[in-house]
């Protein structure tokens, strides 16, 4: 039975903009039906717009070390520059460290438009360094979008501080409303100076959560629920938590799976909890899909995470480099302004290409309305743009693309580890590339630039199509193209079931 502390919640939605799950989505045509002042929320925002994370950096610093609960998925520790997962940082900040880091940023990648706190603890656990930084932020750099990542424990006793600096996004870790669930996930929390444990804990950290949600809700600010998918303890759940959280007016929920790993040294990790398989998290977050707008194309990034999603330069920018570093910031809010205005030309002609492109429906035949030709899912190597434009064995990540009757849409990402890097040693190209391989699990092609003649015969062999004959093409297009091909080839049986609709 389950001990919901919330229960069904019938109340009225109030999410900012009185959007609906029809409309208050992340991707071009959904932008087009939402009241401008929240189109311009979002419109640059790579977490909160798909097809802006093809064009437009993030940053976070780290400049909130301690946390006020504990989580089983999570150990903060530093120094780890390989890890890419969250609450992982090689420098914390001070809050002049943090200004001075992210206007250089700024300078060096001007299509960078949002800066978070995201920990590597809570950073409303460290109230005085995150809104210190803040309000520095705020004055001198008055062009970047400001937000902020939260467990939700501390979260009422800040939004008028939130919303006194201008925070419009807040993203809120909600694995539950569950105590019982709850208590599987978090041992303990630290709250009004005590420690306190169990079921007794998660039942005072989901009440503030959603307490927290509902005040920044009343105060126009988007929040994005992020929910952890834990196989066995929460999976099912999580429809229920997309309920709740989209009826109170969150904006955007993001399902992620689960990092375990025994060396990252989390208690999950250690005592072998699994993570989920990418059908069981694209299963899941398609079940939510009907409750709530989701995001799929979040990279689970580190705390002190620069760049576009899916890429980390903060090498470029540690303590000692950017010390070195003169920086005019008003010459570069120029820039900044002038490299905006025309990526935002080329996402409205990419809208106006998308019309086109729906007109491209795929041919049905003459199948009955209960069976149509199966969906297939394909990987695609891209460095950023919206295109295809990177080389097979360059690619450290793969987006992942659902192609059907009802159109193309983005199902995630695949991480992979380079193997055409100029490394000698045979055995770790060859397990590299063996990696890679077995990352694209219930993909039947793979679209890049370019690709090599043993990574093409090694795909083939596990039943994948390399295709490299729409370089720099827009995926989607390309994506679409490519099944119309394996339509009229003939490869593609009818399916027993209906199509989903596409999320």
């Amino acid at each position: 039975m389950e001990l919901s502390v919330l229960g069904q919640n019938d109340a009225e939605q109030h999410s900012a903009g009185g959007c609906s799950s029809g409309s208050c989505g992340s991707t071009d045509d959904q932008l087009s039906q939402l009241p401008e002042h929240i189109r311009e929320k979002v419109h640059n925002h790579p977490c909160y717009s798909e097809d802006a994370h093809h064009y437009f950096a993030r940053m976070h610093v780290a400049v909130a070390p301690a946390c006020n609960i504990q989580c089983h998925y999570c150990n903060r520790k530093y120094d780890c520059a390989n890890e890419s997962r969250p609450g992982v940082v090689s420098e914390v900040l001070d809050p002049l460290q943090a200004v001075r880091k992210v206007k250089a940023v700024a300078a060096t990648i001007p299509q960078m438009t949002v800066l978070g706190i995201a920990g590597p603890g809570d950073p409303l656990a460290n109230p005085q360094r995150t809104f210190e930084t803040f309000r520095m932020l705020s004055e001198e750099a008055p062009d970047i979008k400001l937000c902020v990542s939260t467990n939700g424990l501390a979260l009422p006793d800040c939004v008028d501080e939130l919303a006194k600096h201008n925070i419009d996004h807040v993203t809120i870790t909600i694995n539950c409303v569950d105590p019982e669930i709850g208590a599987k996930i978090y041992p303990w929390i630290y709250w009004n100076n005590k420690r306190i444990r169990g079921v007794k804990a998660a039942k005072i950290l989901i009440e503030r959560q959603q307490k927290g949600l509902e005040m920044l809700i009343e105060r126009g600010i988007l929040v994005k629920v992020n929910s952890v998918l834990i196989p066995g303890v929460n999976d099912e759940h999580l429809k229920e938590v997309s309920k709740i959280v989209k009826s109170k007016g969150a904006f955007l929920h993001n399902v992620m799976p689960l990092i375990a790993e025994a060396e990252h040294g989390t208690f999950y990790g250690v005592m072998g909890q699994r993570s989920p398989e990418p059908e069981e998290l694209q299963d899941l977050q398609d079940a939510c899909a009907g409750d709530m707008n989701m995001m799929r194309h979040c990279r689970q990034c580190r705390a002190d995470a620069v760049g576009l999603l899916g890429e980390d330069r903060g090498d470029e920018f540690t303590i000692d480099k950017i010390e070195e570093m003169d920086i005019d910031y008003a010459a570069a809010m120029v820039k900044r302004a002038a490299i905006h205005a025309a990526i935002k030309e080329e996402l409205d002609e990419k809208a106006a290409k998308k019309a086109r492109l729906a007109s491209l429906s795929v041919p049905r035949f003459d199948a009955p309305s209960s069976r149509t030709h199966r969906p297939v899912l394909m990987a695609v190597a891209t460095s950023g743009g919206g295109l295809i434009n990177q080389h097979y064995g360059h690619a450290t990540e793969f987006l992942v693309y659902e192609a059907s009757a009802n159109g193309v849409r983005f199902i995630g990402h695949r991480k992979v580890d380079q193997y055409c890097v100029g490394n000698d040693s045979c055995g770790e190209k060859e397990s590299a590339l063996a990696g890679s391989i077995r990352a694209l699990k219930g993909c039947e092609a793979v679209l890049c630039s370019k690709i090599g003649f043993e990574p093409w015969g090694l795909l083939e062999e596990a039943g994948i199509q390399p295709n490299g004959e729409h370089a720099m093409e827009p995926i989607e297009e390309a994506v679409l193209a490519v099944y119309q091909e394996m339509l009229m080839a003939g490869r593609l049986e009818q399916a027993e079931t209906p199509l989903r609709a596409n999320a």
